[in-house]
């Protein structure tokens, strides 16, 4: 891979352009990765690839090694792991509260104590989560519940 950047003070805006023999998954998780950079995030369903503004996410569950993004209506498969997608979305309110769970605090409806010291937590379209003990604390203190 080689990279090129060029100056140009008279640029009006910025401008990436990827040049490519084919898109491979690699290239695919760079512009997956560019487009977070533009609030949005790539995910896939039904064969399809799609845009998703940020915003839009509720929360994002792992199982058996796959991420799945719910939003109001939809789910959609992501290529990226869980821990990927926490790093790259925790500056626009996602927040881990278990080892499978990412959720988007401004999707929060309600929270509940639940038995162990966890929390139970109502998102947007209804689905109830559970945090763990291990990010219950963390997650009251982001919220500034404590």
């Amino acid at each position: 891979m080689r990279i090129e950047i060029l100056v140009d003070e008279e640029a009006a805006d910025l401008k990436i352009s990827v040049t490519c023999k084919q898109l491979t998954p690699d290239v695919e998780k760079i512009l997956a990765t560019l487009r977070m950079m533009n609030h949005q995030l790539t995910a896939k369903k039904n064969a399809e690839i799609y845009l998703l503004d940020i915003e839009r996410i509720i929360y994002i569950e792992s199982v058996d090694r796959k991420c799945f993004i719910y939003t109001e209506r939809d789910i959609y498969e992501s290529d990226f792991r869980l821990y990927e997608l926490e790093q790259r979305l925790e500056e626009y309110g996602f927040f881990r509260v278990s080892k499978s769970f990412l959720i988007h605090l401004q999707s929060i409806q309600s929270l509940k104590a639940d038995i162990n010291r966890r929390i139970r937590i109502t998102m947007s379209n209804g689905e109830q989560i559970i945090a763990s003990r291990q990010y219950a604390d963390a997650l009251k203190k982001r919220l500034g519940v404590i």
